[in-house]
């Protein structure tokens, strides 16, 4: 003989069929029931199928193997000036003062030769300072330069900004936040945001002569915004879809007790009054 599993532990135990009795009501809930649970479990699949992305925000240096530098690229157009009049200039706080940047650079004639678009890839510290495309290393400075002009491209992001004032000298100011976006197999990539002001000015030099120039002023923040794409755990998934099932027919129940137990004391009562 096999052995005999107390049949007591059985929380799950069995009505007869010949003691239950279904009803329309009962039905209708059954089946609203059903289609609720898909409702749920679809919506719930969505979720957990979804990345979901979490921002937040802490003070360090994230990208330390950066040597201290963020790369810069810069394209922009000055539509009446000649290219052996542009130039780029950089300096910041750490007493770098640079004059007609050419390294990873190029100037490409516009309008017959009559403007210039320049193109350049260069580094800056990580300290305040400022970057400026200007006619300063041309070796004859021109009488009334028009930097009119238009950015078609600053990464750490796109820009495009045009102006109309000729001889304005044009002060961007940049606030720069380190930015880390991490990926669901925690792959990091780092980049920078930024927000920016413009305004425009006349400069003149000690000689009374007007000596515009386009100004990229720029400040790092302290502060790292880091993303991180996120999965809901699959543990919590299956949690909340037996939660979702186990509920609804819980809830189910009592609404179809409560109907029915209702109905058959209304039966009762009209019973009552008919004898």
């Amino acid at each position: 003989s096999g052995i005999d599993f107390p049949r007591p532990f059985d929380i799950y135990r069995k009505v007869p069929k010949d003691l239950t009795q279904p009803t329309y009501t009962g039905a209708f809930i059954s089946i609203l029931c059903c289609f609720f649970i898909l409702f749920l479990f679809l919506s719930e699949l969505t979720g957990f199928i979804a990345t979901e992305i979490v921002n937040e925000l802490y003070v360090d240096d994230p990208d330390k193997d950066s040597g201290g530098k963020i790369e810069v690229s810069l394209n922009i157009s000055l539509p009446h000036l000649h290219c052996d009049l542009v130039g780029l200039d950089i300096q910041d706080e750490m007493g770098r003062h640079e004059v007609g940047h050419i390294d990873n650079s190029m100037k490409i004639p516009l309008n017959q030769g009559d403007g210039c678009r320049f193109e350049g890839e260069f580094s800056i510290n990580k300290v305040p300072g400022n970057f400026h495309v200007s006619t300063h290393s041309a070796t004859a400075q021109p009488q009334s330069p028009d930097m009119t002009h238009n950015i078609h491209k600053l990464a750490f992001g796109e820009n495009n900004f045009a102006s109309v004032a000729a001889l304005a000298s044009h002060d961007y100011i940049l606030k720069i936040v380190p930015t880390v976006y991490e990926d669901l197999s925690g792959r990091q990539r780092f980049s920078y945001q930024y927000t920016v002001a413009n305004k425009e000015y006349v400069a003149y030099s000690h000689t009374g002569r007007i000596i515009p120039a386009i100004w990229f002023r720029y400040d790092l923040s302290p502060i790292t915004v880091k993303y991180t794409e996120r999965r809901q755990p699959f543990y919590r998934f299956v949690t909340t879809i037996c939660a979702i099932v186990g509920g609804t027919f819980t809830v189910a129940g009592i609404i179809d007790s409560c109907i029915f137990t209702a109905s058959e004391a209304w039966k009762k009562i009209q019973i009552g009054k008919m004898s």
